[in-house]
């Protein structure tokens, strides 16, 4: 949710952290009711903008805003602030009805215009978003709109005060799933324009912001005027750098918490009281190596593929992730539809260092590898690296950028040879993964990547009707991708977390989902 690098899948996975201070009673940190509050320890954001935000919907951002359809934890589609639609024969014209409950929370009732503008306030130039072309790039005139050659977005249209009509492209089956990522949410047009608005935004989601402290807490309420389901949970506490969750979750503090590592590999153990909270399923997240093929030697299609025979993937499993991920062969991660058998790049050195003579190298230049960091190179880039020198003699520099600019600067095209990412799913759709991340003209595309006639085949599986088919035309497009290797596939995710029997109703996801609205929390 946008590129899901690998800072992305890093907030992810912080998201569902669960921590609080010392409690007595039913007494919680910042004075919540503890028996009826959720408290995550969290980094801290970039920022709350639906527009710019690279998280995805089941952080606070999509707990204060929300959008015209939602993903429930079955992945489908659902009304959220429309109260259904419909669709023209053709598949290209789409008409909303907005529930007629739907409110602010400052009370004031949601409009069509409501939504025309936050979606042409997001395509905006002088917003600065690098998602919505992403997004919400299918709807008729938004191109137009981005690139500052219109004033307004001449696909939607308010029919009146509590319907919309919505032309795209051409019929996109996965266009409904697109809007339930934060880009296509509501912001309140009285409210964007204020001085520091995102520590006091008006949103429609089930629960609206009351306190931010930066790297302390961000506090959520519930909110008052939610149109939909009656909301248990009364707060939300989001501690910005809190202390070491899984020892808060020992000591009885806490709900829920991420686990890894070392630490997995111990509750794994049947004979540890924290294994009956144990809980994994695979995520539809990978991570991957870009390699920015717009510099040589990276733009020899034989060097890309020499660079991922050069990693043994089996290895990082084992060592790095402590069998805790799945070896990548493609990109799809496994569960997505479209997955499948993919001939990818097993570890082979002597093959690596054939293909390296091939294109003409008997020693690689010297590289550069831009990494999110302040100190010291990541464990994926050393252990990457380390098997690059010695498989293939590379030398290879690591070019640290702050993690708060990283993003900016990879959007920015401002990266060296190689930088470390990841993509997790938005919705459960390949086009989300083969489309958004390697047509030629996609903003996420940031490896420099274009061959026209896979291009032509991801505008063909775009609108194909026959699921099937163009599942199929999927599979061949994957294939082709890892032969042309833009980007070295290198796991795909699981989640292991550590999950109190109080949280009744919450469910894992392979996408990140909100659901903090639909828990109900016991004492």
């Amino acid at each position: 949710m946008n590129s899901r690098r690998l800072a992305t899948l890093i907030v992810v996975v912080l998201i569902v952290l669960v921590g609080c201070g010392e409690l007595s009673g039913n007494s919680g940190p910042y004075g919540v009711n503890r028996d009826k509050s959720v408290v995550l320890a969290s980094g801290q954001p970039n920022g709350l903008d639906p527009a710019t935000t690279h998280s995805g919907a089941g952080g606070p951002i999509g707990h204060i805003f929300s959008g015209l359809v939602t993903l429930d934890t079955d992945l489908q589609v659902q009304p959220e602030l429309a109260a259904g639609w419909t669709v023209s024969d053709d598949g290209t014209v789409y008409t909303f009805a907005l529930h007629p409950d739907a409110r602010f929370h400052d009370g004031r009732p949601v409009s069509a215009d409501d939504v025309i503008f936050s979606w042409e306030r997001a395509l905006n130039p002088e917003t600065g978003s690098d998602t919505a072309l992403t997004y919400l790039g299918d709807i008729v005139g938004a191109k137009a709109l981005a690139d500052g050659m219109a004033d307004s977005l001449s696909g939607v249209r308010a029919l009146n005060d509590k319907t919309l009509e919505v032309t795209i492209d051409a019929p996109k089956p996965y266009f409904l799933a697109k809007l339930t990522f934060p880009t296509a949410y509501l912001v309140d047009r009285n409210n964007v324009t204020d001085p520091d608005w995102e520590h006091s935004p008006n949103g429609t989601g089930p629960f609206r912001l009351i306190r931010w402290e930066d790297d302390t807490v961000l506090l959520l309420e519930r909110s008052d005027v939610y149109y939909r389901q009656p909301v248990a949970v009364e707060h939300v506490v989001y501690l910005l750098g809190a202390g070491l969750p899984l020892s808060m979750y020992e000591r009885g503090e806490i709900d829920l918490v991420g686990i890894g590592g070392s630490d997995l590999e111990r509750v794994r153990d049947p004979n540890e009281p924290l294994s009956a909270d144990l809980h994994t399923i695979p995520s539809f997240c990978t991570t991957y190596i870009g390699l920015n093929t717009s510099l040589p030697p990276l733009d020899d299609v034989r060097v890309r593929q020499a660079l991922s025979y050069a990693v043994d993937r089996e290895r990082l499993v084992e060592g790095l992730y402590k069998n805790n991920a799945l070896v990548a062969d493609g990109i799809l991660p496994p569960g997505m539809p479209g997955y499948g058998d993919i001939d990818g790049y097993e570890y082979d050195p002597e093959r690596a260092r054939a293909l390296l003579r091939e294109a003409g190298y008997e020693q690689l230049p010297p590289l550069v590898w831009s990494s999110a960091g302040y100190d010291t190179a990541g464990a994926i880039e050393s252990a990457v690296i380390s098997m690059w020198e010695e498989t293939l003699g590379a030398d290879i520099t690591v070019e640290l950028i702050d993690p708060y600019a990283y993003l900016d600067e990879l959007y920015a095209g401002n990266i060296g040879h190689f930088f470390t990412s990841g993509w997790c799913a938005d919705y459960a759709d390949p086009e989300n993964f083969l489309d958004v991340l390697f047509h030629s003209d996609a903003p996420s595309n940031n490896t420099g990547f274009s061959d026209p006639e896979i291009d032509a085949a991801l505008e063909a599986a775009r609108v194909e009707p026959d699921p099937a088919m163009r599942m199929a035309l999927y599979a061949d497009i994957e294939q082709q991708l890892v032969d042309a290797a833009p980007r070295i596939m290198l796991v795909h995710g699981l989640d292991a977390v550590l999950m109190s029997p109080r949280l009744q109703g919450l469910e894992l996801t392979p996408i990140s989902v909100p659901q903090w609205h639909r828990v109900t929390p016991s004492p």
